[in-house]
């Protein structure tokens, strides 16, 4: 084999680290994280910020795979669901993912909306950071079993009338009746036959539906729609 073919494998995107960039303004979250990423050994540090503002400034510059994001900076105005939102413009092809004490729809809502495709609670950090951050580089939506169950709670207590305008496929709602009873990503695509890649798909595009939805009815609920 040439060296020159030798090269452009060893540095094809499929077998390179996956490159992660870190937003947190709480010191010590802050290496605890890292040292987390770290003794995963399947990811290249591409950046560690302690500020939305350096963080707005430098991630255009050296875009990362994932950004892992602090939902709240208590020494800045602005939270890590803004910044998102002003970054994706600019970095497309960066998977963000939320990183936050608040286990709530509301904040799970708007951090979607805002571009983030994974959230995940402090809390659940030491066990499944590596794989979230694998997830979402794999096209997933990595949240906590949590979060993710309020938010299909909330979906089943919305009236049937409304739920037809989400527009959710026959196959859709055979997962998110598979979400709702806790089944993990491998067991829905078992029981349904499906492939993994096809289940963390039809749960984005569940997601990204039930946005739209609360979306509208926040702007309705304000008396503006």
């Amino acid at each position: 084999m040439n060296s020159t073919l030798t090269a452009n494998l060893q540095t094809s995107p499929a077998t390179r680290p996956i490159r992660v960039a870190l937003v947190e303004d709480d010191a010590t979250q802050r290496e605890s994280l890292l040292t987390l990423l770290r003794e995963a050994g399947d990811f290249e540090i591409g950046g560690v910020f302690s500020t939305a503002a350096q963080a707005q400034k430098a991630l255009p510059q050296s875009p990362p795979d994932v950004a892992l994001v602090d939902i709240c900076f208590r020494r800045e105005n602005q939270n890590g669901i803004e910044l998102v939102r002003e970054l994706k413009a600019s970095l497309p092809a960066t998977h963000f993912m939320m990183l936050t004490v608040l286990e709530d729809a509301e904040s799970l809502f708007a951090a979607f909306r805002a571009g983030a495709t994974g959230y995940l609670v402090k809390k659940d950090a030491q066990k499944r950071l590596a794989e979230a951050v694998k997830e979402i580089h794999a096209g997933g939506s990595p949240m906590s079993s949590q979060i993710a169950k309020y938010d299909v709670e909330a979906f089943k207590r919305t009236p049937p009338s409304i739920r037809e305008d989400h527009d959710l496929s026959p196959r859709q709602s055979e997962v998110l009746i598979d979400l709702a009873e806790g089944l993990l990503y491998k067991e829905i695509a078992a029981h349904l036959g499906i492939s993994l890649s096809a289940v963390k798909t039809h749960i984005r595009r569940i997601y990204e539906k039930l946005h739209a939805h609360n979306r509208t009815e926040a702007v309705r609920n304000t008396g503006r729609g």
